[in-house]
């Protein structure tokens, strides 16, 4: 069973620490829309979402940090507005008491290339990569993982990786639209343009981080803006070599849950070596007084996500 009730176990004991978390707050300064879908999108009233997320953070109290897991801003954007924009999600997100963590989503890119934003996000990575970790308490390691590592946007054009990026779509895509899936079957709908992907020496960072919390005896907890496994999201939403990823990742006993955005209705699934992936509803898609972010409580055994609103809420029992 993928999840149980949070009140299953009888009274609740005191976690060892807790976190904020919200995705895909998408902020535009432009009328509500729509998505491709036909889903409505409420460009302004996100930042309210995330406005009310850092005032119930605050009021919390004892929330040690808090992830945002991506695309902070939406493609919607005028472009002459977009580091503006950013600027002012950002401004918002500051007023959190505590750390944030952010991860680059592919609606960040179409506004500013990944050289401006790892810098703008302050994201602890090295050499300016957009994939790091942190302990934030003894006996836990999170790793935020770069989903467009390799990728068609964000690079320069002439960039090595946007090049492998768009000899992959080309291979893998017949569409003159690489962000259409028309024709493309089961999983293959993945191998879209608004995706992507980690590079090699991502994998190998990542095998090396696994192998170093076996060594400390820490659970992991998995951070991507892309979800990386199909039965947590749809496939249209997948990271493009989630497999290789998880191939890593099943490597180790460490990992025991990965979190994530991009498919705005959200997810859970328990995969086959027992580790929860679950997906964050979108903020973008809360209508005028709804809400979707929450916080999560994490205990040696489990982690149990309190989501607000139409951020459901569901406990994670480890293996």
């Amino acid at each position: 069973m993928a999840s149980t009730s949070v009140f299953a176990n009888g009274q609740m004991k005191k976690p060892l620490f807790s976190f904020g978390v919200i995705s895909d707050v998408q902020y535009a300064d432009i009328p509500d829309g729509h998505s491709f879908l036909g889903i409505p999108r409420y460009y302004r009233h996100s930042l309210l979402v995330l406005q009310r997320a850092v005032d119930k953070w605050n009021n919390h109290k004892e929330l040690k940090f808090s992830v945002n897991f991506g695309d902070i801003v939406d493609g919607f954007c005028p472009k002459e507005k977009s580091l503006e924009t950013v600027q002012t999600v950002i401004k918002e997100f500051e007023k959190f008491n505590g750390p944030v963590y952010h991860m680059i989503g592919n609606h960040c890119l179409y506004n500013l290339p990944r050289s401006k934003l790892v810098p703008l996000l302050k994201m602890p990575a090295i050499h300016g990569c957009a994939y790091f970790d942190f302990a934030p308490y003894p006996g836990y390691r999170f790793v935020v993982l770069d989903a467009y590592d390799i990728s068609a946007i964000g690079w320069p054009k002439d960039h090595p990786k946007t090049m492998a990026a768009m000899k992959f779509l080309q291979e893998k895509n017949p569409n003159a639209d690489k962000n259409s899936p028309s024709g493309l079957s089961g999983l293959e709908k993945r191998f879209l343009m608004f995706n992507g992907a980690a590079g090699k020496e991502q994998l190998t960072w990542l095998d090396n981080i696994l192998q170093d919390s076996t060594r400390q005896q820490q659970n992991v907890i998995i951070c991507c803006h892309l979800p990386l496994d199909p039965n947590a999201a749809a496939a249209e939403s997948l990271c493009w070599n989630y497999d290789e990823v998880m191939e890593v990742i099943h490597r180790y006993k460490c990992v025991k849950a990965c979190l994530a955005g991009h498919d705005h209705r959200g997810g859970h699934s328990l995969d086959s070596h027992g580790i929860h992936h679950h997906v964050f509803e979108a903020a973008l898609e809360c209508p005028p007084n709804t809400n979707a972010f929450g916080y999560v409580d994490v205990y040696h055994d489990k982690i149990t996500l309190f989501g607000i609103d139409r951020m459901v809420t569901v406990e994670m029992l480890f293996n």
